[in-house]
């Protein structure tokens, strides 16, 4: 029980002390692919999300297509016409901000999962369920996820972007 709490309260600290680190970008961006933008001259992974790879293919109708850049595609047509804002506390293995975006108060993130161009990746997991069920983008047919899909092609792999599946992950090496 005292684990639990510890942990608990260990939690809590780590969420308190990430908004003090807070950083929140705006302006015109610079697409890169279904996950990643340059907004201000920072380089921007989306967080809690795991879009497609840039030459990724996947499945549909017995027939394979290009579903990386068609998740650069919606996010591209998400971004046009309007400013992002993005925010975000922590940074990846690469350097880059880990933020949610927003494009006209539109959660550009929440948005990619919804419309099946991209995976929950510690966050956004009943958005993931109702792209799934309604056969939204990739949902459509079959495809590897995207972290599969790097591990079988030689690829670095991306750790989980949310605080919680963070920790889980570090107290979980720890123990095992």
């Amino acid at each position: 029980m005292l684990v639990i709490l510890l942990f608990g309260v260990c939690a809590l600290l780590a969420a308190r002390l990430e908004r003090l680190g807070m950083v929140q970008l705006a302006g015109t961006a610079v697409v890169h692919d279904g996950d990643t933008v340059t907004l201000a001259g920072e380089r921007i992974r989306l967080s809690g999300i795991d879009a497609f790879e840039k030459d990724q293919t996947c499945e549909r109708g017995g027939q394979r297509y290009a579903c990386g850049r068609e998740a650069e595609a919606h996010l591209l047509r998400l971004a046009a016409g309007s400013d992002l804002v993005c925010e975000g506390t922590r940074r990846d293995r690469y350097g880059r901000l880990l933020a949610v975006c927003r494009a006209g108060g539109i959660d550009l993130n929440r948005e990619m999962v919804a419309a099946g161009w991209a995976i929950a990746y510690g966050d956004y997991g009943a958005e993931e369920l109702a792209a799934q069920l309604n056969h939204r983008g990739a949902w459509q047919g079959e495809f590897a996820k995207p972290q599969e899909w790097r591990a079988t092609n030689g690829r670095p792999t991306e750790n989980q972007h949310n605080l919680l599946g963070w920790l889980l992950e570090k107290v979980s090496g720890f123990l095992l």
